[in-house]
């Protein structure tokens, strides 16, 4: 009788536990769920927001981009560049000497973002738009992409991989010009494959205006995988060199040993 009291005590005391659990659950559900509202409101501008007249951030960010649209173009491709460098070195693990992910080449590739490719694409992007204003047949918009990757993704790649080895210590024209005709096609590859995408989406769901940030977005995406890449190639390589010294070194020690042992017991001398 007192087992069985004792059993449907333990029962019931986890059927609570359950049930409290499960509120738990439920909460933390609750929670997220109200964080994720939260912010999709604050992006937007909707729910709690519109009616106290509060502009959401997407919206600001668009506004500013209309009535300022090459410093924000400026200021958005500058920080997308450093973040990329600063991520690139974290998924790579590529530390500077002092053990920080933030190298000097993250202010670089701001000035960079900010003052070469914001501005070049914000020209290009503004030509061909120019250029295909007002048609949007079929046959304008397959037209409008190949322009788009026969004419501005060279000129703008090109300028990328010179600035880039720029960045990595190219002082000389045959340096810069043998990283852009080593890095061209590779790079136009990726460009060819991804860029008609990103354009066909923005012709059919964006704003003109808002064409140059999401280029610059998918871009950021897209370069900081090849970044990544291109590090954890580069350390694999300084490891595999600094491994062939440390074996080339113990060869030639244990060569100078043994030539000095010899030596001495030719001599009659004990080392």
């Amino acid at each position: 009788m007192s087992v069985k009291f004792e059993k449907e005590t333990i029962r019931e005391a986890g059927s609570r536990i359950g049930v409290g659990g499960g509120s738990i659950g439920v909460g933390m559900d609750n929670k997220r769920h109200g964080l994720v509202h939260e912010l999709g409101e604050r992006l937007t501008g909707g729910g709690r927001q519109q009616k106290h007249g509060q502009t959401g951030y997407l919206a600001a960010y668009l506004h500013e981009l209309q009535s300022h649209p090459l410093r924000t173009k400026m200021l958005t491709s500058g920080t997308l560049a450093a973040l990329q460098e600063i991520l690139a070195s974290w998924f790579a693990r590529d530390r500077s000497k002092h053990g920080h992910y933030v190298t000097a080449r993250v202010p670089k590739m701001a000035i960079y973002g900010a003052f070469i490719s914001a501005p070049l694409g914000h020209v290009l992007i503004g030509l061909l738009q120019r250029l295909f204003a007002g048609r949007t047949s079929l046959k304008a918009k397959i037209l409008q992409i190949l322009v788009s990757n026969l004419i501005i993704s060279p000129i703008q790649n090109s300028i990328y991989l010179a600035s880039m080895a720029v960045i990595a210590g190219a002082r000389r024209f045959h340096q810069v010009r043998a990283t852009v005709r080593a890095g061209f096609m590779p790079v136009m590859r990726v460009s060819w494959i991804t860029s008609p995408l990103a354009l066909a989406f923005a012709q059919k769901f964006l704003p003109e205006q808002a064409w140059m940030p999401f280029f610059n977005f998918v871009a950021f995406v897209i370069g900081t995988y090849i970044n990544t890449s291109t590090k954890k190639k580069r350390l694999a390589a300084l490891r595999r060199k600094h491994d062939e010294r440390r074996s080339t070194a113990g060869r030639t020690t244990g060569g100078d040993e043994y030539s000095a042992s010899t030596t001495a017991r030719r001599d009659g001398r004990d080392y």
